[in-house]
């Protein structure tokens, strides 16, 4: 405790001594020789000053002698140490230029560990490719494969390709050769899309539709709805292509292949449509949409029946000539066909056989009363009857069994003989196809008719009475009750044949059937206004033409040969001979 105490008052005295000295504390040699002086007694410390102006003196005089023994070192000493500072001057002019320099050398390194991580990534990126080389090059031949399996047929392979590429452009969206590989697969999938529509435009069978619907469903371009609507349309193009082949110079001809065509192809269509697609309700809740996909496929069969009907009235407006019955029957196996498939349209076939039954019938009539307005006007009765005043008899032709003999006093009268025979021959083509519904329309225009044949006769009456002679005057009267007692009761018979009461009867659901009877007094009673008596008429007895109620009926191909026959005891009505 002492000794620290000495040091440290030892410490606070030098430092008081030496306050105003330049450095701040004596160093370890001026301790040290302190210390010495502190040992010193008193003469010794007296003697202390002259001993050390001795020891100074002797040091100066030994630098002195020193600096002039070596007085060359010392310039060369100097000389050193100016070349230092300059030296040390151009190194800090040199340090200033590096430190500015070292900012741009500082960014061109940076620059330079960019540039040499990119290159070693490139490297990287290039050893990896040249690892993958093998993969890399499927990838990138992934569009040309998609091409040509697409142009060879091979469609699962394709869309086993594009189910690939788009997992890989899910994956991988971002990257450019990856989009633009996507970008040609999708054209190559349009490119299918179309081919496989194609084929649904031609006359493919039912496991290849099979296949291809599937192939569409597995491409998911079109929901339900729209696939059933592009298979109808492809298929409606190709139905449409084998009709629009068919020749249409000959309406006949041109019908009854598109029956065939119709009857075979639209069948095969729908059944491969029942057989591809489902048309049950879809177990979908109340409050979401639903499309009823079922409507699609009933209104194109619709469409289709609709077409055909027009082009069936518009080659029967064309005229088929006598063979509308075979035609009828085509057309009613046709639908009755279709009842297989729930689209049984027979029943909209009678009114269109129907229209051009009674149009032919009606061109017929006015052609039958036209001739016999011409043969009229040149007719005279100055020419003895042929049966009434001949005593020579007229070969009668044998009665066919199941024919309606026409009444041979009619030969005496050439005009109503013509006349007749126009009749039947329109009544044996009205046979043909002889829907009950006619039977109203058939009586007006007979009857229509005959009232014009009646007001020839009376014309040619007021022509002729006033140079009547006796003779001519009677053989007028005859051709007035041949007209209204043999020619008006057998026309009304016929009326009978094609349109059976029994028959009428059957198809209104009558135990029996009694027809209106409409008088045909007014032709005599027109006869007497024009001056003609009953007397040089003949007796006359009421006749009646049977009119019979429009009503949904059948077609019949054959009358019968008398009122009580049946449609199939008659084949046609006999004429009278030339």
């Amino acid at each position: 405790m002492a000794a620290a105490g000495a040091a440290l008052e030892e410490a606070s005295l030098l430092a008081w001594l030496f306050r105003g000295a330049p450095g701040s504390a004596p160093g370890p040699e001026l301790a040290g020789y302190l210390a010495e002086l502190a040992g010193l007694g008193l003469e010794a410390l007296g003697r202390e000053p002259g001993r050390l102006a001795e020891e100074r003196a002797l040091a100066a005089a030994q630098t002195r002698h020193l600096a002039f023994a070596h007085y060359k070192i010392f310039i060369r000493s100097a000389e050193c140490t100016s070349e230092t500072g300059r030296g040390f001057g151009g190194i800090e002019r040199g340090l200033a230029r590096l430190l500015g320099r070292l900012p741009g050398f500082q960014e061109t390194c940076r620059s330079f560990l960019r540039d040499a991580e990119e290159i070693a990534s490139s490297r990287r990126m290039n050893s990896l490719t040249l690892n993958r080389h093998t993969e890399i090059l499927e990838i990138l031949e992934i569009p040309q494969l998609m091409d040509t399996c697409v142009r060879n047929g091979y469609y699962e392979e394709a869309l086993e390709l594009a189910a690939y590429v788009r997992r890989l452009e899910r994956k991988h969206s971002s990257i450019p050769v990856v989009q633009g590989i996507v970008d040609e697969v999708h054209q190559s999938s349009q490119l299918m899309l179309n081919h496989l529509i194609q084929q649904l435009r031609t006359n493919i069978q039912l496991p290849a539709c099979l296949r291809v619907i599937g192939y569409l469903r597995r491409m998911d371009v079109f929901t339900e709805a729209e696939l059933r609507i592009k298979f109808l349309q492809a298929r409606d193009a190709w139905l449409h292509s084998i009709q629009a082949s068919i020749p249409d110079d000959d309406p006949y001809f041109h019908i009854t292949k598109t029956i065939e065509a119709c009857r075979v192809h639209l069948f095969d269509i729908i059944t491969q449509y029942r057989a591809i697609f489902s048309d049950e309700e879809p177990l979908l809740p109340p409050g979401e949409h639903v499309v009823n996909e079922s409507a699609i496929f009933h209104g194109w069969v619709l469409q289709k029946v609709s077409q055909f009907l027009q082009v069936l009235d518009n080659d029967l407006q064309r005229g088929v000539g006598s063979r509308l019955d075979s035609l009828l029957g085509q057309c009613m196996y046709f639908g009755l066909s279709f009842s297989r498939v729930g689209a049984d349209f027979r029943g909209q076939l009678a009114p269109v056989f129907q229209q051009v039954a009674f149009g032919t019938f009606r061109k017929a009539i006015q052609e039958a009363v036209d001739k016999f307005q011409d043969e009229m006007n040149s007719y005279t009765l100055i020419s003895a009857p042929a049966v009434l005043g001949s005593t020579i008899p007229v070969t009668v032709p044998a009665t066919q069994p199941g024919t309606l003999q026409p009444p041979m006093v009619l030969l005496d009268f050439p005009p109503l003989a013509c006349f007749l025979n126009n009749i039947l021959v329109a009544f044996n083509d009205l046979r043909l196809c002889c829907p009950v519904a006619l039977a109203q329309d058939v009586t007006t225009s007979l009857e229509a008719a005959l009232g014009k044949v009646t007001k020839t006769i009376l014309a040619f009456h007021r022509a002729e009475e006033a140079a009547f002679s006796s003779r001519e005057q009677e053989l007028f009267a005859q051709f007035c009750t041949v007209f209204l007692e043999d020619l008006l009761p057998y026309l009304n018979r016929c009326l009978h044949v094609l349109f059976p009461p029994a028959q009428i009867a059957q198809t209104l659901g009558k135990n029996s059937f009694f027809p209106q009877q409409r008088s045909m007094r007014e032709v005599p009673a027109l006869m007497q206004s024009q001056g003609i008596s009953a007397e040089q008429g003949g007796s006359q007895r009421p006749l009646s033409l049977t009119p019979s109620l429009p009503c949904s009926g059948s077609h019949g191909t054959s009358i019968g040969g008398s009122a009580q026959s049946t449609p199939s005891e008659v084949k046609h009505f006999t004429r009278i001979p030339a």
